[in-house]
C-alpha cells in the first residue's frame, strides 16, 4: 500500500480520534526472538531474503507478505513505500531511511537482533537503493552500517559495538545537515507517516504488525532530531515530540502487550504539528 493511499485511509480515523478520544486497549506483542534466524541463517541474511520476497511476492504485497508469527517482519507496506519513496525530495527520503535505521539501532540495543535486521537493511541493501539516491555525494558512509550489520550477524551484543552504532548515527546526522530541507516540512511529513504506519500496526488493541509499529517509533526519533537541529531552538516542539515518543513506553520499539491506542498517537501527532513554528 502506498504512503499516499494509507494517508487518505487514515484521515477519518484521525478525525474520530481527536473528537471522541479513544480509550486505551491492551494487546500482546510480537515475539522478540534473539540470535540467528530460521534454519540457522544469520538475522541479516534472513531479513534480506524476506525483503527480496516482498518485492516480487504474491499479489504485490509488501515486504514479507503478512506478518509472520509476530517476530518483527512487516506486513504489507514496505514494497509500496519503496515505489513512492524514490519520488520524494532527498531530505524527506533521508528522513524516511533514517527512521528505519533508528528503529533498527534501538532494537539492536534492546537485545532484539532479529527484529533489528530488517530495519538495518535500509541503509545498505539493493532493495532500498532508491531511498539512498544522492546520499553518497553528501558523505553517507554505507560501510558504517555494513559493520553494524556484520556485528549483528556475528551475534555480538550491542554494548560491544556501541562506538560503531554511535558512528552510524553521527553519519546520518551529518548527512541530514548537508541535505538541508525545511525542518518544519520534514517533521510534518514524518507525522503523516507515523499516522500511516501506526494505524496499520494495531488491530483490536494489539500490535498486529510489529514492523510498522517499529517504523513509526523510528520516525518519531528522527522528528525529534530534526526539531533539536532547528535554529532558533524550539523547546516547546521538542517537548511535544518527547510526549509522542513516550507513547511507545519504556519498551520503545519493542512491541508491548498494551500499545497506546491509535487515536492517542494520532492526537499527539496533531499536537506536534500545531507546535511547529510558522515563519
Amino acid at each position: 500500500m502506498s504512503i499516499e493511499l494509507k494517508k487518505w485511509a487514515t484521515l477519518g480515523v484521525g478525525t474520530l480520534a481527536l473528537s471522541a478520544g479513544l480509550a486505551a486497549c491492551g494487546g500482546e506483542s510480537g515475539e522478540g526472538e534473539h540470535g540467528e534466524g530460521e534454519k540457522g541463517k544469520p538475522a541479516m541474511e534472513q531479513a534480506a531474503g524476506e525483503a527480496g520476497e516482498g518485492e516480487g511476492g504474491e499479489g504485490g504485497e509488501g515486504e514479507g507478505g503478512e506478518a509472520e508469527g509476530g517476530d518483527g517482519e512487516a506486513g504489507e507496506g514496505e514494497a509500496g513505500h519503496a515505489s513512492d519513496i524514490g519520488t520524494l525530495p532527498l531530505p524527506k527520503r533521508l528522513a524516511f531511511m533514517s527512521g528505519h535505521a533508528e528503529a533498527g539501532l534501538a532494537l539492536y540495543r534492546a537485545g532484539e537482533p532479529k527484529m533489528a535486521a530488517k530495519h538495518l537493511l535500509h541503509p545498505v541493501s539493493e532493495t532500498h537503493e532508491a531511498e539512498r539516491a544522492g546520499l553518497d555525494e553528501l558523505g553517507f558512509d554505507a560501510s558504517l552500517f555494513e559493520a553494524v550489520s556484520q556485528a549483528l550477524d556475528e551475534g555480538r551484543p550491542a554494548a560491544e559495538v556501541e562506538p560503531q552504532l554511535q558512528a552510524a548515527e553521527a553519519n546520518l546526522a551529518m548527512v541530514a545537515e548537508k541535505a538541508g530541507g525545511d525542518p518544519a516540512e520534514i517533521i510534518r511529513f514524518l507525522m503523516d507517516t507515523i499516522v500511516d504506519e501506526y494505524s496499520v500496526s494495531i488491530t483490536d488493541g494489539q500490535v498486529s504488525d510489529p514492523g510498522e509499529y517499529q517504523d513509526a517509533y523510528g520516525f518519531a526519533i528522527v522528528a525529534r532530531n530534526r526539531a533539536l537541529a532547528m535554529d532558533p531552538a524550539q523547546p516547546d516542539l521538542v517537548s511535544v515530540i518527547d510526549d509522542l515518543i513516550a507513547l511507545w513506553g519504556e519498551s520503545g520499539a519493542v512491541p508491548p502487550a498494551d500499545p497506546a491506542p491509535v487515536g492517542q498517537v494520532i492526537a499527539q501527532t496533531s499536537r506536534v504539528e500545531l507546535a511547529i513554528p510558522t515563519y
